[in-house]
């Protein structure tokens, strides 16, 4: 089947009625250990990983058995039908036809909407709802789906989610807004430590797909509103704002999940820059974007322009792709490598039109985190990060600003004045020909968060080794320099730039007074 006209269930968790039925559905799911981890036991990581790839037939072979989570796999995640006898073993079917979670064919059933699995930051069992087909073939993949049918598809939980989830500030607010849900998971997530939760999107199939997520995951309900950007919310401002848009970069919007409908990057342009006035002073918004490096243009400076005044900002371009790179990876995603060559070739013929006509000639992804300080002297980052990161990072976004704040008002005779410790998890290498008396550089590098690397100096690599915050900078710079024989004056002079770096790069942490 898996025709997105096929409707939703209708459980609704204002129903009392419908609510004890989705609370037996959940308790079923957790009998038959329908979770994360049932999932990797029962596949094992083999299956497991090439189910997450859109690959089915290992879990097939897997789920051959007559048991309830083998009857919960086949019918929810591989969408295939199951007897009636073998469903009954597993669930309360009678519910599951009353809120429209299954239909009945004769003497089978098949799912109506794809429910996922997902362990959640505290070892949370959670489960996200989604379209049929989505996670078996990707969104080209939907069988029986027209063009119009494809448009309206609600995808569940893919990299991006889970990349925006772990990048997100977790710390306790009062309102938390969730622009273009989709499944819902990011609202999912925000219900952990937000009173309130507000939910948008301009599908208002996702807005249905996001209350059965927090339904069935145990979640309180959120205020659901249809529409684009920040229409369905007006004036309203929020303390945390998260959104996961449709950033495709794209001839035209077929797609309402992936393809923004305005020109070139100007959705998320316009996102970014409209965010400021929906956040609280403090507020955090945070996304994942696309943007355009254009000819004669610097993609650090038109990135820049973005960010509005009063926000500060630390953008991380994660990976760039040549235009044809792109065109090929999303003609895939909407299936189009397998039309016939023809229209292939002119949909093809018409990204690379779109491109040439902006003077695109590639195509950066990433994540923009803005805070809104209110100061007049911002702090934009906008740095390139192609390498692995250590999940969950919502607490480095907040580290990171903490740094900016600390730096923006510390002159360098304060800088000295002031004490600083290693970063946990910091080790130093030295980088040498084997056997050589001095190394030709140190590095230290990072084995949490951004897990970043940088070169130092012998100045460089003695202070930070020192630094455990009971001695202020420029005595340690003053012990170093009748070290190394030179004048401390001018190492003063020439070293709070340095420490600077490594302040902002998260190697060393201020010591706060009385510490």
């Amino acid at each position: 089947m898996g025709d997105v006209s096929t409707h939703l269930p209708t459980a609704d968790a204002q129903d009392p009625e419908s609510h004890a039925r989705t609370a037996r559905l959940r308790e079923a799911l957790l009998t038959a250990a329908f979770t994360a981890d049932g999932l990797l036991d029962l596949l094992g990581a083999p299956a497991y990983a090439a189910l997450a790839r859109s690959e089915t037939v290992p879990a097939l072979r897997a789920t051959r058995g007559d048991g309830p989570l083998e009857t919960l796999v086949r019918l929810f995640l591989l969408q295939r039908p199951v007897e009636l006898r073998r469903a009954r073993a597993a669930l309360p079917v009678a519910d599951c036809l009353a809120d429209g979670w299954l239909v009945q064919d004769g003497d089978e059933l098949r799912a109506s909407v794809d429910v996922r699995p997902y362990g959640g930051p505290e070892g949370q069992d959670w489960w996200i709802v989604s379209d049929l087909g989505c996670a078996v073939g990707g969104a080209g993949g939907i069988r029986g789906a027209g063009e119009a049918d494809r448009s309206e598809l609600v995808l569940g939980v893919g990299g991006a989610s889970t990349t925006l989830a772990g990048i997100t500030v977790r710390r306790p607010v009062g309102s938390a807004l969730d622009l273009g849900t989709g499944s819902g998971i990011q609202a999912l997530h925000a219900d952990r430590h937000a009173t309130r939760v507000t939910a948008t999107d301009l599908n208002p199939r996702a807005l249905r797909c996001t209350a059965l997520t927090l339904a069935l995951s145990g979640a309180r309900p959120a205020d659901l509103r249809e529409g684009s950007l920040f229409a369905p919310v007006a004036d309203e401002t929020y303390d945390l704002i998260v959104s996961n848009p449709p950033f495709v970069i794209s001839p035209g919007a077929r797609l309402t999940y992936r393809d923004g409908g305005m020109g070139g990057d100007d959705l998320c342009r316009t996102l970014v820059q409209q965010s400021a006035a929906h956040l609280n002073d403090g507020g955090y918004c945070q996304l994942l974007a696309n943007w355009q490096h254009v000819a004669g243009e610097e993609w650090h400076d038109r990135l820049r322009s973005w960010v509005p005044r009063g926000c500060d900002a630390w953008i991380v371009q994660r990976e760039v792709q040549d235009i044809t790179q792109y065109a090929e990876l999303w003609l895939r995603d909407a299936g189009d490598h397998r039309a016939g060559d023809e229209s292939y070739a002119a949909r093809y013929d018409a990204w690379l039109d779109e491109f040439e006509a902006r003077k695109t000639k590639a195509v950066g992804f990433g994540w923009i985190t803005l805070r809104k300080s209110g100061s007049d002297t911002s702090s934009i980052t906008v740095e390139e990060w192609p390498h692995p990161v250590e999940q969950p990072l919502g607490e480095s976004v907040v580290q990171h600003f903490d740094r900016q704040d600390y730096l923006r008002s510390t002159d360098d005779a304060a800088l000295l004045a002031g004490r600083f410790r290693l970063a946990d998890e910091v080790v130093q290498e030295q980088v040498g020909l084997p056997g050589a008396e001095d190394p030709e550089h140190v590095v230290l590098r990072q084995n949490r968060g951004m897990r970043r690397a940088t070169k130092v100096d012998t100045v460089g690599a003695g202070f930070a080794g020192v630094c455990d915050g009971s001695l202020p900078a420029g005595r340690i710079l003053d012990a170093i320099a009748q070290l190394v024989g030179e004048d401390p004056v001018l190492l003063r002079d020439r070293t709070p730039d340095s420490i600077r770096a490594l302040v902002e790069q998260g190697f060393l942490e201020p010591v706060a007074d009385g510490a």
